[in-house]
């Protein structure tokens, strides 16, 4: 059988490192630059407003698109335009970006004022001028996302507090530092959808988040806190819609189509706070950790700030940094430079010293079948990994290798130390070639 229909199998257990989770959040500042790329979602890049020499505003649409999957993207601070041009994103390829020296002032932009909304559509419209994408990591354009079709009857709204990746605690501080925020912004998504049941799923890593949600989600009907098992990757979203609800979402299908919608706890709390402010989204939490940092921390950051700002307010670098990683250390995204800028889905930026960031090299596969074992979406990474190897993409399509979710755990778990992961994303962009030539 070349696949498995996916079922319980929730992954792994790691290491948790979860050694910043009672740092309360501080707020960085505004440095005296911020370089913003005009993608920050899935979906169609942004054509950029504004052009250099251009003063421009906290809260400002500096790019916005046409395309129905995109979002605008908003200056952050205020401040002068001195470059609009192409700069190598920290996936690996080239965006335009928008480079800001700032005044310091954080003057805010006139545009900026709280959204009026009775309805749902008028709700989306809210939701994309305001700039959100999922916050958990995936940056999909949550306008999107809350808008399924008519004959779609969603009938719960599930809320990622899982944050299963080692290291990451910028979701853990939000369930403790806004609690009330994140429950406002349920109440907003559940009353402009007409979704009856709410449940929120916590890692049991949590004891002190699960213990103030509980309390607060008493007070609401049709609202409970589920305790998860603490495995990795609990919180990838087929995972979580298992774990919390027992339905399964077919391969090829999404959340909508088991009558469920997903979002993460800081992207419903950025509903209630926008929803009273009006502010676009132009900041993040970010947790900043990992054995070459000085002074790991939360810390509040403004959108477009360079990695090289961020780690001189958390101290600078105890020891030299081999390694550093957008993200947590399964899925993260290895950095190419410190000018990289922190993104509205980034959640956590690690840097690792030499002993930490040693990738060992590759044997041979021995056929343990422990990557099966571990895959969440009970696929066959040594059997894709071979046919990546051997350049037949084009069967790569049988092995359902774009249900893969690139967690990393058959990475993780394999005692050849197969770079099994890095064959998947390579198999996945030869197939999509593949398919672009098969249809010219």
């Amino acid at each position: 059988m070349l696949f498995q229909k996916f079922t319980t199998n929730t992954g792994i257990r790691t290491e948790h490192h979860k050694n910043t989770s009672g740092c309360e959040t501080v707020k960085m500042g505004v440095p005296k630059k911020v370089l913003i790329p005009l993608q920050q979602h899935i979906g169609a890049q942004c054509e950029p407003l504004v052009q250099k020499g251009d003063k421009v505003k906290a809260g400002q649409m500096i790019g916005d698109s046409k395309a129905r999957v995109s979002v605008p993207i908003h200056s952050s601070v205020s401040g002068t335009v001195v470059s609009v041009a192409p700069v190598l994103y920290p996936g690996g390829f080239y965006v335009n970006a928008v480079g800001i020296e700032t005044d310091g002032m954080q003057e805010v932009h006139e545009d900026v004022k709280p959204p009026v909304f009775s309805d749902k559509a008028g709700f989306i419209k809210a939701l994309r001028s305001s700039g959100l994408v999922g916050l958990g990591g995936a940056g999909f354009p949550t306008h999107i996302k809350l808008s399924p079709p008519e004959d779609c009857n969603i009938d719960t709204l599930l809320i990622n507090g899982a944050e299963c990746e080692p290291y990451l605690t910028a979701d853990t501080r939000e369930m403790l530092e806004n609690t009330n925020a994140i429950f406002e912004g349920i109440s907003i998504v559940r009353k402009m959808l007409n979704i009856k049941n709410v449940i929120i799923g916590i890692e049991k890593n949590k004891p002190e988040a699960i213990k103030k949600m509980k309390e607060t989600a008493a007070a609401f009907d049709n609202v409970r806190v589920s305790e998860l098992k603490t495995s990795y990757p609990q919180g990838a979203e087929k995972t979580l819609i298992y774990s919390l609800t027992k339905r399964i979402v077919p391969s090829g299908k999404l959340p909508m189509d088991v009558n469920c919608i997903v979002m993460n706890v800081n992207s419903v709390s950025f509903v209630s706070e926008y929803a009273k402010t009006g502010m676009p989204l132009i900041k993040k939490r970010v947790t900043v950790d990992g054995s070459a940092v000085k002074n790991p921390q939360n810390v509040e950051v403004l959108i477009g700030t360079s990695l090289a700002d961020l780690f001189e307010f958390c101290g600078g670098f105890k020891s030299e940094p081999r390694k550093i990683l957008m993200g947590g250390p399964m899925m993260g995204i290895s950095q190419y430079s410190l000018e990289s800028t922190i993104l509205k889905h980034t959640n956590g930026i690690l840097a690792f010293d030499e002993k930490d960031s040693v990738l060992k090299p590759e044997s041979a596969c021995i056929k343990c079948g422990r990557c099966a074992r571990a895959c969440p979406m009970n696929l066959q990474p040594m059997n894709i990994n071979l046919m990546v190897n051997k350049g037949r993409f084009e069967e790569l399509d049988k092995y359902h290798i774009c249900d893969c979710i690139e967690c990393g755990n058959c990475s993780y778990v394999c005692p050849a130390k197969r770079y099994l992961v890095q064959s998947i994303r390579l198999g996945k962009a030869e197939l999509h070639k593949c398919e672009i030539e098969a249809v010219k």
